[in-house]
């Protein structure tokens, strides 16, 4: 399939709302702001959205990477994402949520696991709150090992499997999630330090490693039912999550 030639209103429409930002291993090519009206608990709400796209070629002419997007079949692939709301970039205080993709809870609404209600009650934290900026990461899906696997997972975990024990068991670690290119994302978009709304201090401790300034932590638990309760005590017990007192799983 050949690449596609621009008209020069394209690239003029288009030009302004790429950023390059250099990597170790080549670029990633952020696009936006794009005014996204949401529908959140019954009421529209206005967020940015960004999108970014990882490639191994680092150039300044955008018109060279819009012209190959067609060639390039990035339907098969998986992009990132983040929504950001109210003065993102300059605010003194603003929170963030590092949510990774659960094809079964954050689209069927699957009460396997808590992550739906985790994505939408994240998003109204950050409105609440008055600015902040859920990142949605694409290549997360069950911890990292893939939504295949993840049915696979499924399976094993309704025969007496946990979780951790599932992944363990189809040769892959309890959680191979990277938040390198969300980091370097979160760094173009802002400089100034951020809440992070998470249960899992392995999240807070990837923002810290990278030299970010953490000022706290949210919690987010919630959806508690007796499909997801041993789901969430395995998270606690096993992959290190943070109980806060109160809200999760008390006998």
């Amino acid at each position: 399939m050949k690449e596609t030639k621009l008209d020069t209103k394209v690239l003029s429409v288009l030009g302004d709302k790429i950023q390059l930002i250099k990597t170790e291993k080549g670029a990633i090519y952020l696009v936006g702001p794009i005014r996204l009206p949401v529908n959140l608990y019954g009421e529209t709400v206005i967020f940015k959205w960004y999108c970014w796209l990882n490639c191994d070629e680092v150039t300044e002419d955008f018109e060279r990477i819009i012209e190959k997007l067609s060639s390039v079949n990035l339907a098969e692939f998986q992009q990132s994402s983040v929504l950001t709301y109210g003065d993102f970039e300059y605010a003194e205080d603003a929170i963030i949520r590092m949510h990774s993709i659960c094809h079964t809870g954050d689209i069927f609404g699957s009460k396997r696991c808590d992550c739906g209600f985790q994505l939408k009650q994240s998003m109204k934290m950050i409105v609440e709150h008055g600015n902040g900026a859920l990142f949605y990461l694409a290549n997360h899906e069950g911890r990292g090992i893939g939504l295949f696997s993840k049915a696979m997972a499924y399976i094993l975990q309704e025969n007496d499997y946990d979780t951790v024990e599932a992944n363990q068991a189809l040769g892959f670690v309890d959680d191979s999630r990277n938040y390198s290119d969300s980091i370097q994302v979160l760094k173009a978009l802002r400089s100034k330090p951020v809440t992070l709304i998470t249960n899992n201090p392995k999240k807070l401790q990837a923002l810290k490693n990278a030299g970010l300034v953490v000022s706290g932590r949210e919690p987010l638990w919630g959806d508690i039912s007796e499909y997801n309760e041993k789901y969430l005590k395995t998270k606690i017990n096993k992959s290190g999550h943070l109980e806060d007192e109160g809200t999760c799983c008390n006998d």
